[in-house]
C-alpha cells in the first residue's frame, strides 16, 4: 500500500520516461486523473485514460527527440509537512521554463493559472 499517492504518481512517471518507456499504468483515482489531465495539458505527458475492465490509469509519455519531457520533478508538501501559497506568493518556477502544480478550491491548476484565476492552496510538486 502506497502512503502518498502523488508521490507514487510523479515518481512512475519520471521513472519510466527515464526508461524511456512508451506507457505506465497505476492504479486509479480521481486526484491522479486530475493531475495526469493538467500535465497532459501543459505537454509533459501525451495522454491519459481509465481502463473500463479495471480501475488502472494508462499514461502515455511525450518524448522530444527521444528524450522524457519531464526532466526532474520535486515533491513539496508531504504528508509531514503540508505547504500552503496564495496567489500572491507564486512565482515562476525555473525561470517560467518549470511549472508547479497546484491543488486550489478551483482543481488541480498550474501556477500560471492559479494567478489568472486569482486562487492560492496547497503546492504539490515541481515539474520541468
Amino acid at each position: 500500500m502506497v502512503n502518498d499517492p502523488i508521490s507514487d504518481l510523479i515518481i512512475r512517471i519520471k521513472n519510466a520516461g527515464k526508461a524511456r518507456k512508451e506507457s505506465v499504468s497505476l492504479p486509479y483515482s480521481k486526484l491522479k486523473e486530475a493531475i495526469a489531465v493538467v500535465l497532459v495539458a501543459e505537454g509533459y505527458l501525451k495522454s491519459v485514460s481509465k481502463k473500463k475492465t479495471s480501475p488502472t490509469l494508462d499514461i502515455v509519455l511525450n518524448y522530444h527527440n527521444g528524450e522524457s519531457k519531464i526532466k526532474e520533478v520535486e515533491r513539496i508538501s508531504k504528508l509531514s509537512r503540508r505547504v500552503y501559497k496564495g496567489f500572491e506568493e507564486i512565482h515562476p518556477t525555473k525561470g517560467g521554463f518549470g511549472q508547479t502544480i497546484f491543488s486550489t478550491p478551483k482543481g488541480i491548476l498550474t501556477d500560471k493559472q492559479a494567478i489568472r484565476e486569482k486562487v492560492g492552496g496547497e503546492v504539490l510538486f515541481k515539474i520541468w
